[in-house]
């Protein structure tokens, strides 16, 4: 196979070096979200000496092709998950000695800060929970309605303060379920299904740029 990982050079930076980086800079800047999900940069910015820089670019667009396979196939054996497109860019710097390499990362390539937001899924539609408490049930006085005859007025309701999540019941007639069991009250994670009457509602944490001025969740 003609890898560009394959090629060595007398002097300077070799491939693997900065394929060693960039799995260094995954794993030092990995953050855990939820019990079920650690997110990593997406935009790695990868800095060379002048003459590194040089041969790195000789190599065309080969060796760029292969880091990305590489930071997906380590994000994939560790369990991670990237928070936007990923995107890996090579930089001259002339501060840099020749053989070395510094790696600079962020969360997404445009979109600013990375915070998160979360919200309820149900029935092809999503509901941010855009305020510390949201009301679910058939009422038209619900923050959130769900035409389910299983459903009380205000059956039940999320808090979320931006960084921790909850369920409760409001004495509803028929209960909530939390992943198939009868709950009162119990604290949520990203992923969990809600489940009022026969209607399905999934709880998640999503990634949205910080622009969108959603509440930070880590």
């Amino acid at each position: 196979m003609n890898s560009a990982f394959a090629k060595t050079f007398r002097s300077g930076i070799q491939p693997v070096e900065i394929a060693s980086a960039l799995r260094r800079e995954m794993d030092t800047k990995a953050a855990v979200v939820s019990r079920d999900r650690i997110i990593v940069p997406s935009t790695f910015l990868v800095h060379l000496s002048g003459d590194d820089a040089t041969a790195m670019h000789g190599l065309g667009s080969a060796l760029i092709d292969e880091l990305h396979v590489l930071v997906r196939d380590h994000a994939n054996a560790q369990g991670y998950s990237f928070a936007g497109p990923v995107n890996i860019a090579l930089e001259a710097d002339d501060k840099l000695a020749t053989g070395t390499v510094r790696v600079e990362s962020s969360s997404t390539s445009s979109a600013g800060r990375v915070t998160w937001q979360a919200e309820i899924a149900t029935g092809g539609s999503r509901y941010p929970l855009t305020k510390a408490r949201t009301v679910i049930g058939r009422g038209s006085d619900a923050d959130i309605t769900i035409g389910d005859a299983g459903s009380s007025r205000k059956h039940a309701e999320v808090l979320w303060d931006g960084d921790h999540a909850m369920l409760r019941d409001l004495g509803s007639t028929n209960g909530t379920k939390l992943n198939g069991q009868r709950v009162r009250e119990a604290q949520l994670e990203s992923g969990m299904v809600i489940t009022i009457g026969r209607t399905d509602l999934t709880f998640q944490v999503v990634p949205v740029s910080s622009s969108a001025g959603s509440l930070r969740h880590e």
